[in-house]
């Protein structure tokens, strides 16, 4: 019992020295180099150190695109690569209405709206009416258009073709001078 207290403070000795002669708590295992010895703490591989983990986001894919839902992603992705996780655009899809090239965040939701969806937004941005491809409940939004002279403009266009200016729509039955001016600063032709 003597011999075992004796080796076992020659043990504690031996210890406090190796780990004074080291500094700030540095601890080196003899046969191994300093490198070694602080993976084998960290119990990573010197790879493992340097390589950062990569973080994975997820997005919520809409719209015009084969296969809506969540989308997992590296960070740092972009839009084209939320659209590929979503099996691409649908044929009716108006590809250059999103910026693929924009990247993406985690919870972010990705909408790809169809062409008739882009056509009427763009109407809606610019607050004019295009009186060539504005549908019935767009044409509502004049004032002094109702239901019944809206489907008479659409009549209109389809027997007649587009209307060459704005001021051709008072060609359409019911549409005299004094519609014209309440709506003229509203309606546009593409």
């Amino acid at each position: 019992m003597r011999k075992q207290r004796k080796r076992a403070a020659l043990c504690a000795l031996v210890l406090c020295l190796f780990l004074w002669g080291c500094r700030e708590g540095e601890v080196i295992f003899l046969g191994e180099t300093k490198e070694e010895t602080l993976t084998a703490v960290a119990g990573k591989t010197a790879q493992e150190k340097t390589e950062p983990e990569e973080r994975e986001i997820c997005v919520h894919v809409c719209g015009a695109v084969n296969a809506p839902g969540l989308v997992r992603l590296p960070d740092g992705s972009r839009a084209a690569d939320a659209l590929e996780g979503a099996g691409g655009f649908r044929e009716d899809a108006a590809r250059d209405s999103v910026n693929l090239a924009a990247r993406v965040s985690d919870g972010e939701k990705l909408y790809f709206p169809t062409a008739e969806e882009a056509v009427s937004r763009e109407q809606k941005a610019d607050g004019l009416v295009d009186i060539n491809t504005a549908d019935a409940a767009r044409l509502c939004t004049l004032p002094g258009i109702g239901e019944s002279r809206a489907a008479d403009i659409i009549a209109y266009r389809e027997a007649n073709g587009p209307f060459s200016s704005c001021e051709d729509i008072m060609k359409v039955s019911g549409i005299k001078t004094s519609v014209y001016e309440k709506i003229r600063d509203r309606i546009t032709v593409k």
